[in-house]
């Protein structure tokens, strides 16, 4: 089969498994509502409580939850061509760890929803900035220097979050601590954080081309006439604004932005004009039915999804361990 034909089969299998997570997010839950309803109520032919259930909870929800993921993967993908790192993750860079200050100090405020999501996204623009600064230094940045400074970042971000929670009141813990584990339960309107998810890829592809040669490494790169530092800037900034406003909608759901990019390496290959799409309809599939399943398995109950996460994603990063060659992790 020709690479184009390829790589179109793998966008469509996986632009279909995006809706099959959707209708599933829809179709699931305390109020089970079957396909042909569903289809209804979204051409506008639904009535009743189940029409309000799907327009005004599932749905919001589950685009949401697309969107976030579709940002964590694809930040991964960028940060981990950055960082020439495998490990790299959307939170390396301390970027959650900013927005998690932001947010549970609006909490212990008794900020509502608009209050958490505006300082969740000033504490991680803050923590970028600050990021950026630090590991910009006399000789320029370089990816050990980025990488260490972010980790020094989020270790001081993470001091701060424990120290907001010992000295928070107990009756904001509950949510203070949903928001640290990730929780979909307080989304919106997705309108803006999907606009800012095709944003982010439209900016991101057209360097693909760049990103292939940069992930051979910056020397090779810049020989074949690649502006190799006003590109790691770019890519900085592009990973950090899809994290920050993934982070700032959903708080900090961990796994997404790792695993996915691997996952599918192992299908697609590392041409990033076709890992970049994928990694997005990957990560907010994922998402998705990882959500789904957070509020159904204790039904009433509902899960923080970055649990559900971090259990789908532990197995599966250790069998991606397993299958790798010598000394290629």
């Amino acid at each position: 089969m020709p690479t184009r034909r390829r790589a179109l089969l793998i966008l469509a299998v996986l632009a279909g498994l995006a809706q099959l997570s959707i209708a599933l997010a829809l179709m699931v839950g305390s109020i089970a509502i079957g396909p042909a309803e569903v289809l209804a109520i979204l051409f506008g032919n639904g009535h009743g409580m189940a029409s309000d259930v799907v327009r005004s909870l599932r749905l919001p929800r589950a685009l949401t939850g697309f969107a976030c993921g579709g940002l964590l993967a694809l930040a991964g993908a960028l940060l981990q061509v950055l960082l020439r790192n495998p490990l790299a993750d959307p939170y390396v860079l301390g970027i959650s760890g900013g927005a998690g200050i932001g947010a549970l100090l609006a909490i212990v405020l008794g900020l509502g929803v608009a209050g958490i999501n505006g300082l969740a996204f000033g504490g991680a623009f803050g923590a970028m900035l600050l990021v950026f600064g630090l590991a910009h230094g006399e000789g320029g940045w370089t990816q050990s220097r980025l990488l260490l400074t972010g980790v020094i970042v989020a270790a001081g971000c993470g001091a701060v979050v424990t120290l907001l929670l010992a000295l928070a009141p107990e009756d904001r813990l509950r949510g203070m601590l949903f928001w640290l584990m990730g929780d979909l339960s307080q989304s919106g309107d997705p309108q803006l954080v999907l606009i800012l998810l095709l944003m982010v890829l439209l900016v991101a592809l057209p360097f693909a081309r760049e990103l292939n040669l940069l992930a051979r490494g910056a020397d090779m790169a810049q020989a074949l006439g690649v502006a190799v530092r006003p590109l790691r800037r770019g890519v900085y900034l592009v990973a950090s604004l899809a994290t920050a406003a993934a982070v700032t909608h959903a708080g900090a759901i961990g796994f997404i932005g790792l695993i996915v990019p691997h996952l599918v390496r192992l299908a697609a290959g590392n041409d990033q004009r076709l890992l970049l799409p994928a990694s997005v309809l990957a990560g907010g599939s994922l998402l998705v039915v990882a959500d789904t399943l957070a509020r159904t398995l204790l039904a009433p109950q509902q899960l923080p999804v970055g649990v559900l996460t971090a259990l789908i994603g532990v197995p599966v990063f250790l069998f991606l361990l397993s299958r790798a060659a010598p000394g290629r992790y």
